[in-house]
């Protein structure tokens, strides 16, 4: 069985709460910094390595071989809380929640420091002048501090989206274009026009 990839619960958050703590007591920002690296980093080569996802999350495999193993893949390769906190989901049979913990203790640590991360989807790479005026602006009506990550969806016609945690803001020309096609099947082509062109005799008294 795969990761758990679903929104954070409130053991999720539970887990990431003291996870929070302990890092802040470590070491501070940088450590809590480091820490969402690491297990980004972990869940990432999960992703990439199905049998590295299966070996995390399978309930086929014991809490004993599993904490034998971890000691081998992450001791010393990673930070001691790090590896520790993994070792306690192993121990504590919540290691196939890693994701949704992991989301939890991002999302705790970006409401700690004023910092929100969000995704911008476009069809072709942004240049970076727009990418400053998008966080510009993105920041100015958040009141926090924006970090953006870009990517390109080929599958846009144009336009720009933007997923911040769980929330999607789609602005792409594709949405508009379907909008105004549920529109039309809605009210009617002729209801439309009428519509259309009352406006514009409104506009042009």
């Amino acid at each position: 069985m795969p990761l758990i990839d679903s929104p954070p619960d409130a053991t999720a958050r539970v887990y990431a709460r003291s996870l929070f703590e302990l890092a802040n007591r470590h070491g501070g920002q940088a450590e809590i910094e480091s820490t969402v690296a690491e297990l980004e980093d972990i869940l990432e080569m999960a992703r990439q390595d199905p049998k590295f996802g299966e070996f995390l999350s399978s309930p086929s495999i014991s809490t004993a071989d599993r904490a034998k193993a971890l000691d081998k893949i992450f001791k010393g390769r990673v930070s001691d809380l790090t590896y520790k906190f993994l070792q306690v989901l192993n121990d504590k049979g919540r290691i196939a929640q890693l994701s949704s913990i992991s989301t939890a203790f991002d999302q705790e640590s970006q409401e700690k420091f004023g910092r929100v991360e969000v995704d911008v989807y476009t069809v072709e790479p942004v240049s970076p002048d727009l990418l400053r005026t998008m966080k510009d602006r993105l920041g100015q009506v958040m009141g926090k501090e924006v970090v953006l990550h870009p990517y390109t969806d080929a599958t846009m016609i144009g336009g720009v989206k933007f997923q911040i945690g769980d929330q999607l803001i789609d602005a792409s020309l594709a949405t508009h274009l379907r909008r105004l096609k549920d529109q039309l099947d809605t009210e009617g082509g002729a209801a439309l026009r009428a519509k259309i062109s009352r406006i514009v005799d409104e506009g042009g008294r």
